[in-house]
């Protein structure tokens, strides 16, 4: 005899919480938790409604997926599933705001699912006597170039010269990135995408203008292109010697593809 295919959502306050068991398949659950939805955000005052998954439970989550809900986070190792063995934990959520239909919503849900990289931009600058600025952090050992992480929703070049201010003081317009590259995973980080700029020559004046941001940043630094290397991770030494020779294009790993 098969199980009775039931949809509850038990509310609290302006919250709630959206259950099922008997389900079969993605397309009934998703029609189902659908209509719930649409009935307790717009029958009640209600202004949000939460599922939590384990991240094994494909037929759940695309249903998820198909009834306009999206995904805010994953609890790892969250639920028990055999002895010693733990699976994680998707975090799911609707708002009685959201677009749920149509294009627009489609995208929304991707947007919350769909793999996103961390976006970062560098500039390379250089005084008259060739030598390149590096940054040395109070949170790192190797030093760094000037910028950092790009913002949500901010064009690299954007967060490049934020950062550059933010950090020094030190107001640029750049231009078209001299490298693209693609960083792997390392130390604990995902993979990751960074703009590399060649910021040009700094004249006396924007030197001695220089003011360091003293929370992260512990001193600046002018190095002898030859002793990059000796400063700075090996990838980042790659792509500064890429620069500093005019190269212009994409890479992987600090390596020109192509």
């Amino acid at each position: 005899m098969e199980a009775e295919f039931t949809v509850q959502v038990q509310v609290s306050g302006d919250v709630g919480v959206v259950m099922w068991s008997g389900a079969t398949d993605a397309g009934t659950l998703a029609r189902a938790v659908s209509m719930a939805s649409d009935d307790i955000l717009l029958g009640q005052e209600v202004r949000r409604l939460e599922v939590s998954v384990p991240a094994t439970d494909q037929m759940a989550r695309r249903a998820l997926h198909l009834a306009g809900f999206r995904r805010e986070g994953i609890r790892r190792h969250a639920m028990s599933v055999d002895e010693g063995q733990f699976v994680d934990v998707h975090q799911y959520s609707r708002l009685s705001g959201d677009v749920v239909y149509g294009p627009e919503g489609f995208s929304g849900v991707m947007d919350s699912v769909l793999p996103m990289k961390r976006l970062i931009a560098h500039a390379v600058f250089r005084n008259p006597s060739g030598q390149v600025l590096l940054l040395q952090t109070t949170y790192k050992s190797d030093w760094e170039l000037p910028g950092g992480v790009v913002e949500p929703g901010e064009p690299p070049r954007v967060g490049a010269e934020r950062e550059i201010a933010e950090e020094l003081g030190l107001s640029v317009l750049l231009g078209a990135p001299a490298v693209v590259d693609w960083m792997p995973p390392s130390l604990g980080w995902s993979d990751a995408l960074e703009f590399v700029y060649d910021g040009g020559v700094l004249g006396q004046v924007a030197i001695e203008s220089l003011v360091r941001e003293e929370l992260e940043i512990h001193s600046i630094h002018w190095v002898d292109p030859a002793d990059v290397p000796h400063h700075v991770s090996p990838l980042s030494a790659r792509r500064i010697a890429l620069v500093l020779d005019d190269f212009t294009g994409f890479t992987e790993d600090g390596v020109p593809v192509g």
